[in-house]
């Protein structure tokens, strides 16, 4: 058997990869449906194409019998833990921690800003040659909140810092200390909502965070209040969302949504007082170069035999 690495990326223009593999590129194609570029059951790495629907990234899963490691182009791994069943034990799942912080939480900031300073409702009056200026709310002297604070939502502060922000509160699954302070437990939620003038859901999506942006959640937050979601759209009840969108009580913000895509005629793209972009935080000029580091430095490492860097878990672990 050949040890085979299927890349979603031309593997010619990655530069530095290790010998001693063979390297295969397949991205799914533009319909999803582009032939496998050889024998899935030779596959021993699998790096899943990035910004592709879940039924072409888990399509081969089945057949790849000799696979050892799954590496994902993205933060979250969810489309592939979903389908834990189809893949064989004792594969190890890596997600691409170190590629999108920047990015996403450059990403959050715009959000952010753009709600509070209402730059939507200036671009479409702009589009009505409209002049109209008024008093907005400014990031300076807010209370944020983010819920879920790994990578991305310690980049999001480290963002947040010149801002003159009059707080960070931090949430994640258990709670810690960092250097810039307490990270609480989820369940002290209850305490921090309240107190926040802008929430930003960073969490990746599990079954303890699905759903977890709910009615009672939202019923907690300020009014006044805004939601920012560069996390997973099953991370908020939709429709709790919208009631509190057309009360006109809080506002939101968000990069993901459920369902994803929105379809048209969906009523979040007309709810009072979101701003809604399709799921772009991580795709930038910044991607490329930093997935192509983490391939070249995962694939030596495998080669080399050396532990891999953000592995999630191991198909087949007791507890998975």
């Amino acid at each position: 058997m050949t040890a085979d690495v299927w890349l979603p990326i031309p593997p010619a223009d990655i530069e530095g990869l290790p010998e001693g593999l063979h390297y295969l590129f397949w991205d799914g194609g533009e319909d999803g449906q582009q032939e496998f570029p050889g024998d899935p059951g030779e596959c021993v790495v699998y790096v899943v194409p990035y910004m592709k629907r879940q039924p072409v990234k888990v399509r081969p899963l089945e057949q790849m019998r000799n696979l050892q490691v799954i590496q994902t182009l993205t933060a979250g791994v969810d489309d592939i833990t979903a389908r834990q069943s189809c893949i064989v034990p004792g594969v190890r799942l890596c997600n691409a921690r170190g590629v999108h912080e920047a990015s996403t939480a450059e990403l959050a900031l715009t959000l952010t800003l753009a709600s509070l300073r209402g730059i939507p409702q200036f671009v479409r009056e702009q589009q009505q040659d409209t002049w109209q200026g008024e008093f907005r709310p400014a990031l300076a002297d807010k209370s944020v909140l983010i819920v879920g604070y790994g990578a991305i939502g310690s980049a999001i502060e480290d963002r947040l810092t010149p801002f003159e922000v009059a707080r960070v509160a931090r949430v994640a699954r258990s709670e810690r200390t960092t250097a810039r302070g307490p990270v609480h437990p989820l369940t002290e939620l209850p305490k921090l909502l309240p107190e926040a003038d802008v929430v930003i859901l960073s969490t990746p999506l599990t079954e303890t965070t699905r759903g977890l942006v709910n009615a009672d959640f939202l019923t907690l937050m300020k009014d006044g209040a805004l939601l920012v979601n560069i996390a997973r759209g099953p991370v908020v009840d939709t429709k709790a969302l919208l009631t509190e969108l057309e009360t006109g009580r809080i506002t939101a913000a968000l990069d993901v949504t459920d369902p994803e895509p929105l379809p048209p005629g969906h009523p979040l793209w007309q709810a009072p007082g979101v701003l809604i972009t399709p799921h772009v935080g991580g795709p930038t000029s910044a991607f490329l170069p930093r997935a192509k580091r983490l391939l070249v430095d995962q694939l030596h490492r495998f080669v080399n035999r050396e532990p891999l860097r953000n592995v999630i878990l191991t198909t087949g672990s007791t507890g998975v």
